[in-house]
Order: structure tokens, then C-alpha cells, then sequence
């Protein structure tokens, strides 16, 4: 038997807490829970090596799950999802703005939280490895170390790439001068259908843009192509050993 993943959940409703403690470690997984965000982010410093996932409800007292989700990012690039109760798209922009990977509207089914749970897993999981084109991707003046998961700028300076912006940029380098739909890279990042008010893509591919210094909806790197998606313009080179001089731009 495969050793159990650790998931955090925090939410201040102690009917769900238990609710998903019972259904999750059913499932072979290790639960901690928290019923504020205060709690979370001092036991989280602790067990940061061991959680793979948190689960945030974004209406908690004290500090909210926004402050949160922010908070939680400025240390760590655990995959987030965040339950919201709110109706409206704002909650699910502005986590998705936050950090977050990903949400879930209640009512929800447990099922369905761990279909998402699996999905994040899955997808994440691969940034471990190396992939057999060779450990590093260089374009223009950029280098990915995909084991790293750290981009350099064309400054020179280096940045870790979170979770979600990681496997974005990713798909894109591999699908370089591809068209890619909007429909492919909701399939490909989230393993679901893009809905008609689904606004994670658009966030997240702004987010991308902003960590390559190529925002705005005239990016020269990723460029939209309208009614059919977006395009990686670079060439990609895929290299096995750092360049002994990366290059850097003037």
C-alpha cells in the first residue's frame, strides 16, 4: 500500500471537518484539520515537508481565506483548493488571483472534492521527474529547470514557479507554435470542461505571463489567437546539463 498523502483541511464548520476527515481517510489519506486560518499557519510551518494539498474555506473568523491562501503562498507552493459559498464568480477569481489552484462551490459532494484532489495530484506529481528531452528548457534568454521547477529571466535573476504556473508554461513549451484551444488547456491543466463563466484559465495565464514579464493581452511570448486560443511563439530547446553560460539579455 502506497504511504498515505497529507491534505490540511481549515474550516470553521465542524460538521465538515469531520465529514471530510472520515470520507478522505477512507481513502488513504492523512487529514489534519483546522477550524481558523491562524491555527493553520502556525501548525502548517511544522508539517509544510509533509502536506501535499489544502483544502481553505474562504469564509473563516478571524482571517479570511483570502489572507490566507496569500499568506500560505508567500512560503509555499502547495496546491490550494478553496471552497467557496459565494455564488458569484468574484470569490473564485480573486482566490484563483491569490494563488489558489483550484475551487469548489458548496453544496459539494466528497466525491467530488476527491476527484479534484486526485486530479491535482496527478498533475503535479510529474514536476518530480525529469522527462526524457532533457532536464532543462531554453527560449529567447529564459531556462526552466524543470526538476528545480525554476525559471531564469532574461535578467539573470531566477524564480520558483508555483505549482499551476509551472504546468502551464510547461504545456505550452512542449506545444510550442501550436495553436492550443482554450477547451485543451482547461482539459489538460484541470482534467474538466471549460463552463461559460469559468474564469480560471484567463487567471491563470495571466499569471504565467506576469512571472515571464510578457503581461497583457499583446504578450509577445504567449499570444492570443482569436476565437481559436493562445500560441507559444519562442523556439524551445530542450538540453540534459545547464548551459555553462546561460544567456542573459542587455
Amino acid at each position: 500500500m502506497k504511504t498515505p498523502k497529507h491534505i490540511y483541511v481549515v474550516d470553521d464548520d465542524h460538521k465538515i471537518r469531520e465529514l471530510l476527515k472520515t470520507y478522505l481517510e477512507k481513502n488513504n489519506y492523512q487529514v489534519y484539520a483546522a477550524a481558523d486560518g491562524e491555527t493553520f499557519l502556525a501548525e502548517f510551518e511544522s508539517r509544510s515537508r509533509e502536506v501535499s494539498l489544502v483544502v481553505l474555506d474562504i469564509m473563516l473568523p478571524g482571517q479570511d481565506g483570502f489572507s490566507v491562501c496569500q499568506k500560505l503562498r508567500a512560503v509555499s507552493d502547495v496546491p490550494i483548493i478553496m471552497l467557496t459559498a459565494n455564488a458569484e464568480e468574484t470569490d473564485r477569481v480573486v482566490g484563483l488571483e491569490m494563488g489558489a489552484d483550484d475551487y469548489i462551490a458548496k453544496p459539494f459532494s466528497p466525491r467530488e472534492l476527491l476527484a479534484r484532489i486526485k486530479a491535482i495530484h496527478r498533475r503535479y506529481e510529474p514536476a518530480q521527474s525529469v522527462g526524457d528531452g532533457g532536464r532543462f528548457y531554453r527560449f529567447r534568454h529564459y531556462l526552466l529547470d524543470s526538476l528545480e521547477r525554476t525559471l531564469q529571466l532574461p535578467t539573470g535573476h531566477t524564480i520558483t514557479l508555483g505549482a499551476a504556473e509551472y504546468q502551464m508554461l510547461t504545456l505550452f513549451l512542449d506545444q510550442a507554435g501550436n495553436v492550443l484551444s482554450r477547451s485543451f488547456l482547461m482539459k489538460a491543466t484541470r482534467g474538466r470542461d471549460l463552463g461559460p463563466l469559468d474564469r480560471y484559465l484567463d487567471v491563470q495565464i495571466s499569471r504565467l505571463r506576469t512571472c515571464l514579464g510578457d503581461a497583457g493581452r499583446n504578450g509577445q511570448l504567449i499570444q492570443t489567437v482569436r476565437n481559436q486560443g493562445y500560441v507559444f511563439t519562442a523556439e524551445v530547446e530542450r538540453l540534459n546539463q545547464r548551459p555553462q553560460e546561460p544567456e542573459v539579455s542587455t
